[in-house]
């Protein structure tokens, strides 16, 4: 025989995980754009969406640029970037925040370590709510300002 007291767990439990699941699909379907403007950077659709790094190498003479970037959890690895050529990875936003990534870049004797993803409302405008790009160059490295579209 099934106690009533089990069958009001097993109940709220069902919604619970119903309320789980269509979050997402709720969020997803209520964003819209308006005309160049980003409505939807919420937390919630900030967490549901796959942000994009790229490390790019804009150097001169032909200088090879090194690139080493981690997160927390994750050692992307060394990477030895040839002029015009990128280092880019995607990712999605840790759900109950912090999400960190930073970077050490160097090339003959200059470097430097700096962060590349961090929770700001700037940064996320600056990259367009999606791609960032970091573009190491002979005066410096710079984030690349992406204009709302």
């Amino acid at each position: 025989m099934v106690s009533t007291n089990s069958f009001c767990k097993n109940i709220t439990f069902f919604i619970f995980v119903q309320a789980i699941a269509i979050t997402p699909l709720i969020a997803s379907s209520s964003l819209e754009h308006d005309q160049g403007h980003h409505d939807d950077n919420s937390r919630l659709s900030l967490w549901y969406k796959t942000w994009h790094i790229h490390a790019v190498n804009d150097l001169s003479n032909n200088k090879i640029l090194l690139v080493h970037c981690k997160s927390k959890d994750d050692d992307l690895g060394i990477h030895n970037l040839i002029v015009g050529t990128e280092f880019n990875w995607k990712f999605r936003p840790r759900i109950f925040g912090g999400t960190l990534f930073w970077c050490y870049m160097a090339y003959d004797n200059f470097h430097a370590a700096f962060k590349v993803f961090w929770e700001d409302p700037s940064l996320y405008a600056k990259c367009d709510y999606g791609d960032c790009y970091w573009i190491a160059r002979d005066d410096g490295i710079y984030l690349k300002n992406i204009p709302g579209k």
